[in-house]
Formats: C-alpha cells, structure tokens, sequence
C-alpha cells in the first residue's frame, strides 16, 4: 500500500457518508440547503486529497492539504448546525463528527511536517 493511500481511502468512506446523511435530511428548506452545502464541503477532501498526492512541489502538497483541512473544517460546522437544529438525532452525527475530526488532525499533522522539511 503506497504511503497515503489509508487516508484517502478514509476520505473516500467519509464522503460516502456525508453523502447517505445528507439523503436522510428533511426534505425541508432548511434540510435541502444545509444538505447541499454539507455534500460540497463533505465530498471534496477526498478529492483534494487525492489532488495533494500528485502535487507538483512541497509547497504544492500543503497548499491543496491546506484546502482540504478549510473543507473538512467547514463540514464540522455543518455538522454541528444539523445537530443544535435537531434536523437528525445527535446520536446520528457522532462517529462522523468524529471521524470528521480524526481527519482534521492527520491532515493538520500532515502540513506541519511537510512545512518543517520544507523549511528544513
């Protein structure tokens, strides 16, 4: 297994299921526009990711983390939204709002030691 691929393959379950939440939103107003922004922000770490890994320089590889971190911190905000407007259960959200935080640090580890070499 080539070095990154357990995240990626993390990214790509997590955005999975951002994508089967989202479909158990209310099919309200509130339920359409939160689940949009939710799919937007859940669904593009893996693909940024993936961006990451076939970055072009050092700099290159942190800046898409960095764009992967910003939408994996946004999909934390949604999350926590969907929980205080009880639009599903909290019992629903915690493994992904936890999985979701999990990601942040590995990927948040993952700038600052390519920012250490870097400036090594």
């Amino acid at each position: 297994m080539a070095k990154g691929d357990d995240i990626q393959g993390r990214l790509i379950d997590f955005a999975v299921r951002i994508i089967n939440l989202s479909a158990n939103l209310p099919h309200t107003q509130a339920g359409k526009h939160i689940g949009g922004q939710l799919l937007r922000s859940g669904t593009s770490p893996a693909a940024n990711y993936a961006e990451a890994r076939g970055a072009e320089s050092p700099k290159d590889f942190v800046h898409k983390l960095k764009i992967t971190l910003k939408e994996l911190n946004e999909t934390q905000v949604w999350l926590k939204i969907i929980t205080q407007s009880h639009l599903l259960p909290e019992t629903r959200l915690a493994e992904i709002t936890t999985e979701c935080q999990e990601l942040s640090r590995i990927v948040n580890a993952s700038i600052k030691t390519t920012l250490k070499r870097i400036r090594h």
